[in-house]
């Protein structure tokens, strides 16, 4: 529940502070009739998202417990630890000139007359949201309950929907780069366990070298309890690591999260020193 809430969350904020520049720069501009473009793009977006998650999860589900669901599920596994670190290192460097982009598009659509630019921009917009979440999912799905994963969904949606009305119109009260930062930690957190779960499937299927787990916590916390699959699904809790999961793992979350927080500190204190 708790790793498909932070996904949605995490996906819709980003998605629907998009979205309000849009429409924001629209009315800005004595644009309101255009609003509807915006919302086509964005419903379309939704719906191509939808029908493509319901499609490739129906086809994985047959494959339940087999070989080949290990096989794709360790693949997503580093395909989305991948794409979650690129997304939030990219979201952190281009977050500042995000608004100017995007109105530098918005005019450029406007000036060609044609009625489905604003949409496309939406779609595209939203629709990477969507495939991105599609991908996470992926990697989580088949070890969280059915009922949890879609709970943790609605809520990440709601909360993201609220959080982003809030920063719209109290943007000037809230620390935006604190909170953007403390988020783009907790993701690493989350690529992390990805990666660590990614290199298990991998040693399940002999694809890298199997090792002697370095301790065994099941009889405390299982993986296959409630809270421990919380853990595993967010953090790559597992109960019996092998040292190459560690050392992936404490690795990849020792030098991304150095990395996160340095990018953009030396252009800050440039600007300090002048």
């Amino acid at each position: 529940m708790l790793g498909s809430f932070l996904i949605f969350f995490r996906e819709s904020l980003e998605a629907s502070m998009i979205c309000s520049i849009m429409l924001a720069y629209l009315n800005q501009i004595g644009k309101r009739n255009r609003f509807k473009d915006v919302w086509i793009g964005i419903w379309a977006a939704i719906a191509v998202a939808v029908i493509g998650g319901i499609v490739v999860f129906s086809t994985l589900r047959n494959y339940d417990g087999s070989n080949l669901q290990t096989k794709i599920e360790g693949i997503t596994y580093f395909i989305a630890c991948g794409v979650l670190t690129y997304m939030t290192f990219w979201m952190k460097k281009q977050g500042r000139n995000l608004k100017k982009e995007l109105h530098a598009k918005m005019d450029s659509a406007i000036s060609t007359g044609s009625i489905l630019a604003i949409s496309f921009i939406a779609f595209i917009t939203v629709g990477r949201e969507g495939l991105e979440t599609v991908v996470f999912m992926i990697a989580i799905a088949f070890h969280t309950n059915p009922l949890m994963l879609v709970l943790g969904a609605l809520l990440g949606v709601i909360v993201g929907l609220i959080l982003s009305y809030v920063i719209y119109f109290m943007g000037r009260t809230i620390n935006l780069k604190y909170f953007f930062d403390t988020m783009g930690t907790l993701l690493m957190l989350f690529a992390a366990g990805l990666l660590s779960d990614g290199i298990e499937n991998f040693q399940e299927l002999g694809w890298l070298p199997s090792e002697h787990a370095l301790w065994n916590t099941a009889s405390l916390l299982s993986e296959d309890s409630t809270f421990g699959d919380i853990l595993h699904s967010f953090f790559g809790y597992a109960d019996s690591p092998t040292p190459l999961q560690i050392f992936f793992y404490v690795g990849f979350l020792v030098v991304a999260v150095w990395l996160f927080w340095r990018t953009g500190s030396n252009k800050n204190r440039k600007l300090l020193t002048k």
